[in-house]
């Protein structure tokens, strides 16, 4: 079976620690609890991704309960089995999502769903109109997205496997928020002290997730001392690799390179997509290698990696081509293959369309990430499980699911563009 036959089968309130009484939680108490993170984490039986889930144009209207426990059975038809979070005092959302999962699991015994649990951190003045001091912290703001990930870990122990403080925290083009690695390097001290207190299970495990420059994969001036006495003190490393975006900020490994002039159109894509998993690979491997060249061993997943399936300018028509349906199935597979090879984990970006992420633009590739669509359309990637009817009788906001292009494969390769030529006087294959 050719490789694209294959893939088109495939197809808050704040809790204050500080101001309550000390709980201790030694290891034997969380027997009962489930596996722990280090159980989970690589292993196949538990896949993993990215879950935001909000509908609207503002986080401001949060998904219930109950929307969310629409979420989780989509989630569990996937056969996903641990989510990752971004928030906790910031908005409810992670609070709601836990308990949804809690609900299941007592209407249900068998539903099993875990969460990497994320703290939002930000430098002094964030998101202000003040300019961002990123020497220094907000430190209410952190103190509080802290305290709620332990409030909410020792209230669900069961489901929380997993602290990441951070997100995309220490990346330099992050310019509205980014600390420095001992800012995250605190908070992270900080929650491993707590586990050795006991007030914290040992079965957690602590990260910061981020991009694979910020872990020293790529450019030198990250590496410091911070960074490394911040890889000795995680429990492992979270980070993220975006070929997609790289299409245009770093292209070289993008597009149909010479000796591919006359292959058909789709293996002129299928060429690329591999390429653009050995391109996430590689900066994979350049975190590896960092942490080798310091002595060290530690585990490290993939925290995010996706492909956006719309795009109006960067990505789109008019830049790379990158962006469609075609190219995010063939990238999700590949990640899934990876997942399996490396016995690591690959939390993908992301499970569903988030029309937040930039409200001002109907076609900004931020808002196309999902593998399921806003409308309900299940995109390419997940084809073949609507053929297996694994989402039978499921529904998102009351309304069932769908195929994208309404299963119409050609219809779907009229959107396909070919990603640019490195040559001057290729020829297209039909």
């Amino acid at each position: 079976m050719g490789t694209f036959s294959k893939y088109l089968v495939l197809a808050l309130i704040t809790f204050s620690l500080f101001g309550c009484e000390k709980t201790t939680h030694n290891e034997s108490s969380y027997d009962s609890h489930g596996p722990s993170a280090k159980e989970i984490l690589g292993n196949p039986n538990y896949p993993a991704i990215s879950y935001g889930g909000y509908r609207e144009k503002t986080r401001d209207d949060v998904p219930t309960v109950e929307d969310l426990k629409e979420d989780m059975r989509i989630l569990s038809a996937m056969g996903v089995r641990i989510l990752r979070t971004y928030n906790t005092s910031q908005f409810p959302q992670a609070e709601r999502i836990l308990e949804a999962i809690r609900q299941l699991k007592q209407a249900d015994s068998s539903f099993e769903m875990y969460v990497m649990l994320g703290a939002w951190i930000d430098c002094k003045n964030a998101w202000t109109e003040i300019s961002p001091i990123h020497g220094e912290e907000s430190e209410e703001n952190n103190r509080a997205e802290i305290e709620m990930s332990v409030s909410l870990a020792n209230q669900y122990p069961d489901i929380v496997k997993v602290i990441a403080v951070g997100n995309e925290a220490m990346v330099h083009w992050a310019t509205r928020y980014f600390v420095y690695p001992n800012t995250i390097l605190r908070w992270v001290n900080y929650l491993q002290n707590l586990k050795k207190d006991g007030q914290l299970s040992n079965d957690v495990w602590i990260t910061s997730s981020d991009n694979y420059a910020s872990w020293g994969g790529g450019d030198k001036s990250y590496h410091s001392e911070d960074l490394e006495a911040l890889i000795k003190a995680v429990d492992y490393l979270s980070v993220h690799t975006y070929p997609f975006h790289d299409s245009h900020y770093n292209p070289n490994y993008w597009g149909v390179f010479e000796g591919e002039e006359n292959l058909s159109k789709i293996e002129m894509i299928e060429a690329a997509m591999l390429r653009a998993k050995q391109y996430a690979i590689s900066q994979y491997q350049g975190v590896a290698d960092y942490v080798q060249s310091l002595g060290l061993e530690k585990p490290i997943h993939i925290g995010e990696t996706g492909w956006s399936s719309v795009a109006a300018t960067l990505y789109g028509a008019s830049g790379s081509l990158a962006a469609d349906e075609l190219k995010q199935g063939l990238y999700y597979q590949h990640m899934r293959d990876w997942e399996k090879e490396s016995s690591m984990s690959v939390f993908y970006f992301e499970a569903f369309d988030e029309q937040w992420k930039d409200p001002d633009d109907i076609n900004g590739s931020e808002n196309y990430f999902g593998l399921i669509g806003l409308d309900n359309n299940v995109k390419y990637a997940l084809w073949n499980l609507m053929d297996q009817q694994s989402f039978k009788g499921l529904s998102r906001g009351g309304k069932p699911l769908s195929k994208s292009y309404g299963g119409d494969q050609a219809a779907l390769l009229k959107d396909v563009g070919l990603p640019p030529f490195k040559g001057d006087d290729s020829v297209i294959a039909d």
